[in-house]
């Protein structure tokens, strides 16, 4: 048997590993060879480091803090392709092995960021059209935004670590009301004020399936950065950017699910997240919110059939507790709502038949509780869009024979 031919059997066998163990992180398998890349602009040439998933797929693109260069995502780089994704790491002009000087790094930033985004979906396999971008420290987030903010139609996810970026691409964020958005921050990060600045580009977009990882400290670091005028002076304490991978094993793993979910599971969504849903949310426990939500849902689904704007189970919580004070009519609309934005959930059919029955509305009682048993039997999607596991099946199922009995008895 030759080389290649051993390790085209490894590779298979490998692959049918992955697929027969759920269990285990598919990115946690060995990863593809990077190799080295150059791209030539008209003045300099920059390396990069293309990371290929061996297979046709949605690429990543990765850019580093202004103290870091691209080898700081190598680990994340590497997960991902494992996982499916190819993935590109370059750096900037003036930063690691890339050419250039600092003077004109800024002025020709555009050109150099389009140099590497063309180069990722010009790869064979790589689909152009689902991509997603990660920037760290104030020069990655720049460059990740201004990226998205240049090729909307093709990002389909960002993650955002530690930075912050300026009103062009603030107002971008707030207009790309669907695009799945993981913003990463730390209370240690050296470069205050970081952490607002992140913070106000969180509460600044406007996607319900943003999501916003904040490590928290005891004490949040000193002001040393703007008291001494040169950032280079400031010691790293592990808080800013990738350098929080050292103290947030968990973190690269975090970023690879994030990218997993948004670009090969369901491309260009996530779950909506109950701190980006507080404001619907809160509408929703007012009285009449219910209507005005069923509206921002109709709305919302005209852009995007598939936007899901507060989780399932947060509703599910708001109408329970209508339902436990007795306020039967106010849980009927909440379950309404909550069945109207998930329709294959058992456990939301679930809930509004055992709401009707309370009601007294007996035959919409039975409808619900029927079609929920039905969903239950055709294994056709998953009990509840946040559990399917066979206790909670189970558990769904046994409230919905009581619905049906309670109908029965009282014949």
């Amino acid at each position: 048997m030759s080389p290649r031919t051993v390790f085209l059997v490894v590779l298979v066998l490998a692959s049918a590993a992955i697929a027969q163990n759920s269990s285990k992180n598919e990115w946690q398998q060995q990863p593809p060879a990077a190799r080295i890349v150059d791209f030539k602009t008209p003045d300099v040439v920059l390396k990069g480091t293309y990371f290929s998933a061996a297979k046709p797929g949605p690429g990543v693109l990765l850019f580093h803090q202004s103290n870091r260069t691209r080898t700081s995502w190598d680990d994340v780089a590497r997960q991902l392709a494992a996982a499916g994704i190819n993935t590109l790491t370059v750096d900037s002009r003036a930063h690691g092995e890339s050419g250039g000087t600092v003077e004109d790094a800024w002025q020709k930033k555009q050109a150099d960021l389009e140099t590497g985004f063309q180069f990722l979906i010009s790869q064979p396999g790589v689909e152009h059209d689902v991509i997603g971008l990660a920037g760290a420290g104030s020069h990655g987030v720049v460059n990740a935004v201004e990226t998205a903010r240049l090729h909307p139609a093709d990002i389909k996810s960002l993650v955002l670590m530690s930075g912050e970026t300026f009103r062009p691409g603030i107002e971008f964020l707030h207009q790309a009301s669907q695009l799945p958005e993981l913003f990463v921050v730390a209370d240690t990060d050296e470069y205050p004020p970081t952490v607002e600045a992140m913070l106000w580009l969180y509460a600044r977009a406007s996607s319900p399936s943003k999501k916003l990882i904040h490590y928290p400290a005891a004490q949040e670091a000193p002001w040393l950065w703007y008291e001494t005028s040169d950032a280079s002076k400031v010691a790293a304490t592990g808080g800013h950017g990738t350098d929080l991978f050292r103290d947030h094993p968990d973190l690269p793993g975090i970023i690879v699910q994030w990218f997993v979910t948004t670009l090969i599971k369901t491309p260009g969504h996530a779950s909506a997240d109950p701190l980006a849903a507080a404001a619907i949310l809160n509408q929703l426990a007012t009285p009449g919110g219910a209507a005005q939500v069923t509206q921002q849902l109709i709305e919302a689904r005209r852009k995007d059939p598939k936007v899901q704007l507060w989780p399932e189970v947060s509703g599910d919580i708001i109408g329970s507790g209508y339902l436990r004070e007795g306020e039967t009519n106010a849980a009927i609309e909440i379950f309404k709502l909550n069945l109207l934005a998930y329709s294959d959930s058992a456990d939301a059919n679930g809930d509004l038949a055992d709401a009707y029955l309370r009601d007294g509305q007996k035959e919409l009682a039975r409808k619900y509780a029927q079609k929920a048993l039905a969903l239950l039997d055709s294994h056709a999607a998953p009990a509840s869009s946040w559990s399917d596991t066979e206790q909670r099946r189970s558990e769904i199922r046994k409230a919905v024979e009581d619905v049906l009995k309670k109908l029965n008895d009282s014949r």
